[in-house]
């Protein structure tokens, strides 16, 4: 009984951890996406994003050791799908036909954002499972939460930058509309 009940919990783990890769190459394909098409529209944000951007990959190639380490193969249909996904979403409506809208780097940034938060959950979940799977490393695991923590904080700050950028007049009224009150 104690043998199924772990193989039940490997299963579980196994697929967690898939959902989470297929998150993660989405993440990296985004980000790459953002900081690629900033280029010349926005330099300083691809300038931003770019260190972003490799660490969300560096962050996913640690996501597959991580697998190694427990066993857990790769389900590469999930793989497939987290780019599918991250296609499809270059499709979305925004407002425009034959250009970039306004509101994309906004959105896209939030989306990153959403998703490193959903990757600090998979590495705390990883670190509570430390303290009783010798193949899990605390100390590593505490640097990728913190690397995790870091790269929310920037991307909203990027993201703060941008709703000022997109909503300029609306940013300008709201700042001399609370300069009136004081």
């Amino acid at each position: 009984m104690h043998d199924r009940a772990n193989r039940t919990n490997t299963d579980l783990l196994g697929i967690y951890l898939n959902d989470h890769l297929a998150g993660a190459t989405l993440g990296t394909d985004r980000a790459l996406s953002l900081a690629e098409s900033e280029v010349e529209r926005d330099p300083a944000l691809a300038d931003a994003v770019r260190p972003i951007a490799d660490e969300i990959a560096e962050d996913r190639a640690d996501l597959l050791r991580i697998m190694r380490s427990l066993d857990v193969p790769v389900r590469r249909y999930k793989i497939v799908a987290g780019r599918v996904a991250e296609r499809v979403g270059r499709l979305k409506a925004n407002g425009r036909v034959a250009r970039r809208s306004p509101l994309s780097p906004m959105l896209e940034l939030e989306l990153l954002r959403v998703g490193v938060e959903g990757k600090a959950a998979a590495w705390r979940t990883l670190r509570r499972l430390a303290d009783a799977e010798d193949r899990l490393d605390p100390a590593h695991l505490d640097g990728l939460l913190q690397r995790a923590d870091r790269q929310v904080e920037t991307l909203e700050q990027l993201r703060m930058r941008q709703v000022t950028e997109t909503f300029r007049p609306w940013d300008a009224s709201l700042t001399a509309s609370q300069g009136s009150r004081v």
